[in-house]
């Protein structure tokens, strides 16, 4: 037989059983469904890297990549993927010290309502609008450049905003819009509207040839997405940081077959070749590599891998 319980521990016991059995059930607890804020933070040799997420679009990839659908839906379901690609929209936000440069600015009202969070993120990240020095743009699409208003307003008041001459002269002239398909007008109408503001105040000052911008910070033409597509080169302490821009949006397929180009492509030869230099440079290097379509935080290294790449995101940091 076994030994009674002290008399103490048979009624708590009791107790807890009843209580158990009394105890009302309570509701599930509701889905929070909203992430932290939209950035992230790292070093690059003496410089603050801030990317910043203004949201994610679905996009019908097997629709847009110039390769067969099933090809794509393929390669996108061995990434546990599948179409629309939910596809993040990223900019990033570069401290050297003395000057605080944004590079691209995300979709602001262009775009839906998934997009336009780059302001209330980089709010989140501990900076404000009014404290961004300079503006560069990778490209004129509207997901690139449509942060630069607020609310029909100039968004980054004290800023300069800087991109391609080449980009601008094409985006911004009245005949090339006239001669575009119509499905392509809007890009026109959106480049025009967005740096209107700028150009009148006098802070839209675009560049005609490659060289450094800021001290640590370099444009590096690389034209085929678009005219005047540009990449920007951020070194410091013997880093890099390499911004492409769009030289690549669906990673799960343009890493492995990065002949695979983009109905958005302007010239897709171009295109092609310049994702091919760039990367080819950065696998070398073994530079960071920033992309505005890969998955956020967009941050990783390349590494050659046959006739492709592979991705090799960057480590998460508490900066310590």
């Amino acid at each position: 037989m076994t030994r009674a319980l002290p008399s103490t521990l048979r009624l708590l016991a009791a107790a807890c059983a009843a209580a158990c059995i009394a105890a009302p059930a309570f509701a599930a607890a509701p889905m929070a469904k909203t992430p932290a804020p939209g950035y992230f933070r790292t070093m690059l040799g003496e410089f603050e890297i801030t990317p910043l997420s203004d949201g994610t679009v679905d996009l019908p990839v097997e629709k847009l990549l110039n390769q067969k659908a099933d090809k794509t839906t393929g390669a996108l379901a061995k990434a546990h993927l599948k179409t629309p690609l939910e596809t993040s929209d990223n900019a990033f936000l570069v401290n050297t010290g003395k000057k605080l440069v944004l590079i691209d600015t995300g979709a602001g009202a262009l775009f839906g309502p998934t997009l336009g969070k780059l302001l209330a993120n980089m709010k989140a990240a501990g900076y404000t609008p009014e404290q961004v020095d300079e503006v560069y743009i990778t490209h004129f699409h509207s997901d690139h450049l449509g942060g630069l208003l607020a609310q029909s307003k100039i968004a980054f008041p004290n800023a300069i905003v800087r991109a391609s001459k080449q980009e601008a002269d094409f985006w911004l002239s009245q005949a090339n819009m006239d001669k575009a398909p119509a499905e392509a007008r809007d890009f026109f109408k959106n480049a025009m509207a967005t740096l209107d503001p700028y150009i009148k105040s006098g802070k839209f000052k675009p560049f005609d040839s490659d060289g450094e911008l800021v001290p640590g910070i370099r444009v590096q033409g690389a034209q085929g997405h678009t005219p005047g597509h540009a990449t920007y080169v951020v070194e410091s302490g013997g880093k890099k940081l390499v911004l492409v821009g769009d030289l690549i949006h669906v990673a799960a397929v343009q890493f492995d077959n990065p002949a695979v180009t983009i109905g958005f492509d302007s010239d897709q030869k171009a295109a092609a070749a310049a994702r091919k230099k760039v990367f080819d440079a950065a696998a070398k290097e073994g530079a960071l590599i920033g992309g505005a379509h890969l998955q956020f935080p967009g941050l990783g290294y390349l590494r050659s891998e046959g006739k492709g790449y592979r991705w090799v995101p960057v480590n998460y940091t508490q900066m310590r």
